[in-house]
């Protein structure tokens, strides 16, 4: 294997760990003589026979073998349907240097503030700490993403149809802007915050930036207030953004700490209001857009929670972007997903080596924006000290 093939794998190899479902790869891994049975027998052998042990196993076998494997391996996981991972690897491996494809318009001049791109970035912001985050490291961290599927009973929250297509999304595109991506599905309150505890008690030192994405049902009465976990239980925004505050998370302390949130806030039901257009129009005529999800009606169970307006740390280096004005519905196409992600996703990769961070979320919410007989209006709430510049 060559050296940027095991690269690929290295990369990746936490989520790889995670994700691989290594039952349903044998027979493939057999037929196309990728590996002989008794490697097979090896490495279902591995450690205490884990699932994550021999996933393990193979990922370092898979490294040892010739210029073929990572493309046979590849062709092992669409044939069990793994089609996430096949695409991930096989995405990363067609670009060079493993970089997000240049955009199909002609980069612009003005780049924003806020700084999620390199190549666009004016030389004295490249080269000063004082006016841009350190982004220097190959991996520029971790990436946590929770989604949120299915509610029980109980929490009388409805089914977040779609919601993989978003999470598979944005899986893939932070694994292109080098990012460790974990995934976490179905989670209650609870759990929710453990799983984030865990994230900011990992040591961060080496790495440059945290990025959380929680796609889910929420509470969006005034702004945006909390996420439900599966047990229809809320977790304040407020609380998941402290529990990587400095003091909380010193080995983040000074870096850049990103939340992107695609719920469901509301049902209020935009019309929007005329003006001269400026853009063709986006939508198919038979498009038939629907709720992200049924918007769920507090009760007196559900304990008041501080608005997170007036109570996110104002400090420092958090910036927390969200699909819907407080109070309105998050539309989504049941084949592609929710707006505000598949835009994300498709401005992210067009623009994001090239343009600042709030300039890409601009983007997003104009063009989200026009969608639509009913409209939709994502935000952000800004807490950056200074720019911040995806490097290559």
């Amino acid at each position: 294997m060559d050296e940027a093939d095991r690269l690929l794998l290295q990369r990746h190899r936490r989520l790889l760990v995670e994700e691989l479902r290594v039952d349903q790869l044998w027979d493939a891994l057999l037929s196309r003589e990728l590996f002989k049975p008794h490697m097979i027998e090896d490495i279902q052998q591995a450690g205490c026979g884990s699932r994550r042990d021999q996933a393990r196993q193979l990922i370092t076998d898979l490294e040892s073998l010739g210029s073929e494997a990572l493309p046979l391996f590849i062709s092992c996981l669409e044939e069990t349907g793994q089609y996430m991972l096949a695409s991930i690897l096989q995405t990363n491996r067609q670009t060079e240097k493993f970089l997000i494809p240049k955009p199909k318009y002609p980069r612009p001049v003005d780049i924003g503030s806020g700084g999620f791109g390199d190549d666009g970035a004016p030389d004295n912001l490249r080269g000063s700490a004082d006016l841009a985050y350190v982004m220097s490291t190959e991996l520029c961290g971790h990436c946590l993403i929770i989604n949120n599927v299915n509610f029980s009973l109980e929490s009388r929250l409805s089914t977040r149809t779609c919601s993989n297509i978003n999470c598979g999304k944005l899986q893939l595109r932070f694994s292109l802007l080098h990012f460790m991506v974990e995934v976490k599905r179905d989670l209650t309150a609870k759990e929710m915050r453990l799983t984030l505890l865990e994230l900011a008690r990992q040591d961060h030192g080496a790495l440059d930036c945290c990025v959380v994405v929680i796609c889910c049902q929420a509470s969006h009465l005034q702004f945006l207030r909390a996420v439900y976990g599966t047990d229809g239980y809320p977790v304040s925004v407020e609380k998941i953004v402290n529990i990587f505050n400095g003091t909380s998370c010193p080995s983040l302390g000074g870096k850049p700490k990103l939340f992107f949130i695609q719920a469901c806030g509301g049902e209020q039901k935009d019309h929007g209001f005329e003006v001269a257009s400026t853009s063709p129009q986006e939508e198919s005529l038979g498009s038939n857009p629907e709720s992200d999800a049924t918007p769920f009606q507090e009760d007196a169970w559900t304990f008041d929670q501080v608005d997170a307006v007036s109570s996110l740390p104002t400090p420092n280096d958090i910036f927390v972007s969200y699909s819907t004005f407080p109070g309105f519905v998050s539309w989504r196409e049941r084949k592609s997903g929710s707006w505000y992600v598949e835009t994300l996703d498709d401005i992210f990769e067009q623009w994001a080596h090239s343009e600042d961070l709030q300039s890409l979320l601009l983007r997003v919410a104009n063009a989200v924006s026009g969608k639509g007989i009913y409209k939709q209006m994502p935000g952000f709430f800004n807490f950056l000290r200074k720019k911040l510049f995806k490097t290559s």
